[in-house]
This record gives structure tokens, C-alpha cells and sequence, in this order.
């Protein structure tokens, strides 16, 4: 998922970073998203996302019209996740601090173990066809404004100190879509713990001292 205004990353997820799961319909779409995040969407045939599943010719066409589905589907996936885990994140207390924290860290989970979504999601947006692309932008907009609110509330409450919620929140934003460029397993950090030490990032971004609690081991 990309911030208004964030940038295209460099990074290419590796080929063969995913292994397809045994339903056909899954299959494909995880190989197209391979591809889509390695090759580019332009560069990627049907032909090339059925080989990948050892689907030849009209065999695919009985599980997708066609790889624009297969973007859209992706895309709009995504945001749906995303917003589901915010709305998820600040339901789950009253306090606005730990609802920042909560938010934050469900974006940084998502992007550290999504990240062909998260690159697919940040670079192809152009080449996503109507409606789907006002339906991705409409989402990605409103994720933002909630993440704003959100800051706007605590500041209001005097628990933030900040001079633009809009600016803190896309900082925040593009903050944890650049974990999807160099996050691994397996590295100095566990999700968890990358995720509680950039919610501290956050925290401190908008002027609230992150409260002292164990971080995760």
C-alpha cells in the first residue's frame, strides 16, 4: 500500500521467495504475483503465469479472465487487509497513544509479511484499469484519514504535540511501507519486535513519549 505522494522502491523481491500453495485458483494468483513483483506487470504474460503453474492455453481461462482480474484482485486485497487490521487495531482499546501504537505496529506486521503485495501495491498502480483503480485510491485515501484522525484526536486530547497531522501521518505511513523493501526473516529483528520499536517511532513523531513497557523478545 503506497502514502499519497510515497515513492517507488528499489528493491525486487526475490523469484522463488514463495512456495504455491495446492489450490489451483491460489496457485495462480500467488504466481502472478510473483511475477507482477519480479518481472512488472507489463512484462508478465498469461502465458508466463501459467507456466508458472503448469497451466497451458485455454486450461486458464476456466480460473481467470485475465491477469488485469488478477491485479485488481491483488490491489484491492490488499487495501482490504490493511484496513481491516487498522479498524482491528484501534478497536481493541480506548486510549488514543496505544491506539497509534496498535495501528502502527499492524502496518509494519503487514508490509514486514506481505511484501509482493506491498511492492505490486506501490508500483502498479498505474497500470490498474477502472473501477478498481478509484476503489484502490478511494481505500488507500481513507486508510490515511484514519491514521490522521487518529493523531488529530490526541493532539486535540493533549497527548500529541504535532504541527501537521496530514504530514505525520503520511510520514508514518511511508515509514512502514519501507519495511518491505529490506525486512528478512531470519535478521536481527523478529516482526514483533520491529514492529513495538517503530511503534516507539511513531510515538515519538508525534510528540508523545512512548510509554515504558517489556518490548517483545
Amino acid at each position: 500500500m503506497a502514502a499519497p505522494g510515497s515513492f517507488e522502491r528499489p528493491h525486487r523481491p526475490g523469484e522463488h521467495e514463495a512456495a504455491l500453495p495446492d489450490d489451483r485458483r491460489s496457485a495462480i494468483r500467488l504466481a502472478a504475483l510473483l511475477l507482477f513483483a519480479t518481472r512488472g506487470y507489463l512484462a508478465t504474460t498469461m502465458a508466463d503465469i501459467g507456466a508458472a503453474v503448469g497451466v497451458r492455453g485455454p486450461s486458464l481461462y476456466k480460473h481467470v479472465a485475465s491477469k488485469q482480474e488478477l491485479l485488481a484482485e491483488i490491489m484491492t486485497g490488499t487495501m482490504a487487509r490493511l484496513l481491516a487490521g487498522f479498524q482491528d487495531a484501534i478497536s481493541s482499546t480506548d486510549d488514543v497513544r496505544e491506539q497509534l501504537r496498535r495501528a502502527v505496529e499492524a502496518h509494519v506486521r503487514y508490509h514486514a509479511q506481505h511484501r509482493f503485495e506491498a511492492f505490486v501495491g506501490n508500483r502498479e498502480i498505474a497500470n490498474l484499469a477502472q473501477p478498481a483503480r478509484d476503489l484502490v485510491l478511494r481505500h488507500r485515501s481513507d486508510y490515511e484519514r484514519g491514521l490522521r484522525r487518529l493523531i488529530e484526536r490526541g493532539a486535540a486530547e493533549g497527548v500529541f504535540t504535532v504541527r501537521s497531522a496530514q504530514l505525520a501521518s503520511y510520514s508514518i505511513l511511508d515509514m512502514g511501507i519501507g519495511v518491505a523493501a529490506w525486512y528478512r526473516e531470519g535478521g536481527e529483528f523478529s516482526v514483533d519486535q520491529l514492529a513495538y520499536q517503530y511503534g516507539d517511532l511513531a510515538l515519538r513523531m508525534v510528540g508523545a513519549a512512548p510509554q515504558r513497557h517489556q518490548s517483545p523478545a
